[in-house]
């Protein structure tokens, strides 16, 4: 049997912070997502249904599978601009998309992982690699692969350093000796469901995605209900708050990583500022980070409706930017149907 020793060294030389090994295994909190899924709480997400037999297993995904490698990247950088800026006409954009895109860096560093790794096993074995982007709850796999527990918010939680983590995981045939789980360290803490300023933690464990600030900014396609667009304040990309809150949090880690550093273009930028910016402009910009999700129309909404949370502060006229193109995404239906509510809430 490999050394799960050995395994976390070579991680820690690609770039991870933290490792840890989960064994195949039918963990009861991998059966949670079907009633989660039949609650409606994963909203215009669909991908989810249609792949939740292979989430429940990840032998549905590769049927050799024994071992979950399971790993975490620090993307807290000390740049905590949404934190410190306290003018609501400042742009909040969720610290994990700061800098580059993960998806990217972090699989090349798995890719780099798996070479050492089979540089180093004398057999042949199978192995998957994912980034946020397979049909694994790797959440799951991270909790009882030592790494966190599972926090009242639905985030990871490493008891020393936190929850700013990305989390990627290698599945194998290779057979490692697990690490201990780790369980719950939240007691009776209900700091993040108190935060929450649109009640999307229904209880402890339990997130309705239809009323998380990010699934709102990031995942839903069209029109954000009118009795939420208040709440979403100067969010434009994701939300923080309930990882803001958690004592865990409290005197964070901060990564040196260049990759995560804030880049220029989103660093203290106010929301008029976002909105002047031309397709050609701001499209790349979007489409170099994780923001490249929410899409060029979803990014342009979410401005309109933060913009048209200012009061006073902003005038209607912002939006009247002229001779704008059909295909300026600006002119989108959707986009003008919530610049026509921003202008509404200004001018009321």
């Amino acid at each position: 049997m490999f050394s799960s020793e050995k395994i976390k060294a070579l991680s820690r030389e690609a770039g991870f912070d933290i490792c840890g090994v989960a064994a195949i295994d039918a963990f009861p909190e991998l059966a949670a997502l079907d009633d989660w899924l039949a609650s409606g709480y994963a909203g215009e997400m669909r991908y989810l249904e249609r792949t939740a037999v292979r989430r429940r297993d990840v032998r549905k995904v590769m049927p050799s599978a024994r071992s979950v490698i399971s790993l975490g990247t620090l993307y807290n950088t000390n740049r905590p601009y949404s934190i410190e800026i306290t003018d609501p006409e400042r742009a909040k954009i969720s610290r994990y998309a700061w800098g580059e895109d993960y998806h990217n860096v972090i699989k090349g560093r798995m890719d780099t992982l798996l070479a050492r790794l089979r540089d180093a096993i004398d057999v042949d074995f199978e192995a998957r690699s994912y980034v946020d982007t397979g049909p694994v709850q790797e959440r799951v796999y991270a909790q009882y692969a030592g790494l966190g527990w599972i926090g009242k918010n639905t985030c990871l939680i490493n008891p020393e350093q936190g929850s700013w983590f990305f989390l990627s995981e290698i599945i194998t045939d290779l057979v490692l000796a697990p690490d201990a789980p780790q369980t719950d360290q939240c007691g009776t803490c209900t700091l993040c469901l108190d935060a929450c300023p649109t009640d999307a933690l229904r209880s402890p464990w339990v997130l309705d995605a239809t009323r998380c600030l990010s699934y709102l900014t990031i995942e839903l396609r069209g029109h954000i209900d009118e009795s939420l667009r208040g709440d979403l304040e100067n969010h434009v990309y994701g939300c923080d708050i309930c990882q803001e809150v958690c004592p865990y949090n409290a005197a964070p880690l901060y990564s040196s990583d260049t990759a995560w550093q804030s880049r220029p273009e989103f660093d203290d930028v106010s929301l008029e500022q976002l909105w002047e910016r031309s397709d050609d402009e701001l499209g790349p910009q979007l489409d170099n980070s994780a923001m490249s999700r929410s899409g060029l129309v979803g990014f342009r909404r979410n401005v309109a409706v933060s913009l048209g949370n200012q009061g006073p502060k902003v005038d209607a006229s912002t939006f009247d930017t002229p001779s704008l193109s059909k295909d300026d995404s600006r002119s989108h239906p959707v986009v003008k149907d919530h610049v026509q509510w921003a202008k509404r809430r200004l001018s009321s």
